[in-house]
């Protein structure tokens, strides 16, 4: 062990975005383990609930035309409302489909046939190649995909959503290491009620102001992630004064510049879609 007693450069967390989106599928086993093999603190993911009342890993709560085929394996044309609303498709139809289709907005991906896994399946295979790398256990970001205007057309209304996920956690023997995601400050607060010892992030859109929105949730959550654009000194610095000890993990951040400002403001954790580029900035 070293004696070289100078003080290490400042290091933020590194989330994987839905994985490592930036290089592999969105929300796929491959995303998340080549993720953890490149030595993220958190893998950041999405669930969504099916028919059948199972957990799915998916950004959005119906087959995206960017990514996916439908269950026939044909592309699908967008439309609105969107077709093939996961909500009312069971498990193992949605198993059939496979959403490993190059993203637009990523031109350097590396496609492959990728189903949505189960939250569970997501946890197991992760374990597994925790042990099989020798590394500490990861943690995970769990964002429940909830709106209230989504209540009973795309998704259980919140008690059963938080009910459902929070079953899997358990399960999993996870939650100690997971921290709550939302944008729907209902998801939060239930789970706040319940178990007010429970991580939780309050995320908030570009033109959500900070001290207000926290103010409305009506309880100081464990993390804010806020939109990266909307992250200055002087935003740092109000929140740090109003709420000491409050985490931020700004989203989504892709850019090298962008990241190294960040690091500079010494937020806690930053969220990237490129783990293989924020990661060695810490080095550097």
């Amino acid at each position: 062990m070293s004696t070289n007693s100078t003080p290490t450069a400042y290091r933020p967390e590194v989330h994987g975005h839905r994985g490592c989106r930036g290089l592999l599928p969105e929300n796929t086993i491959q995303a998340f383990l080549h993720a953890l093999a490149l030595g993220v603190d958190v893998l950041e993911m999405d669930v969504v609930i099916s028919a059948d009342n199972q957990v799915v890993v998916s950004h959005e709560p119906w087959l995206n035309p960017n990514i996916c085929l439908d269950p026939a394996g044909h592309r699908i044309e967008p439309a609105n409302p969107p077709r093939f609303n996961l909500y009312q498709m069971p498990y193992y139809l949605i198993r059939q489909c496979d959403c490993g289709q190059l993203h637009p907005d990523f031109p350097s991906q590396q496609p492959q046939p990728a189903h949505k896994p189960l939250l569970s399946e997501v946890l197991s295979e992760v374990a597994a190649a925790t042990n099989r790398l020798g590394r500490a256990p990861v943690r995970f970001s769990i964002e429940i995909k909830s709106t209230s205007d989504g209540d009973d057309i795309y998704h259980p209304k919140p008690a059963r959503f938080l009910s459902l996920v929070l079953a899997e956690l358990n399960a999993a023997q996870v939650l100690p290491q997971t921290t709550l995601l939302c944008f729907d400050a209902r998801i939060l607060q239930i789970a706040h009620h319940h178990q007010p010892n429970l991580a939780t992030c309050l995320l908030l859109e570009e033109e959500q102001p900070w001290l207000p929105s926290l103010q409305a949730l009506g309880f100081v959550p464990t993390t804010l992630g806020p939109n990266f654009r909307t992250v200055t000194a002087e935003a740092v610095q109000n929140l740090r004064t109003a709420y000491p000890g409050l985490k931020i993990v700004p989203w989504t951040v892709n850019i090298v510049a962008d990241m190294r400002r960040l690091i500079t403001l010494q937020v806690e954790g930053i969220t990237t879609d490129y783990p293989d580029v924020l990661g060695p900035l810490h080095t550097m």
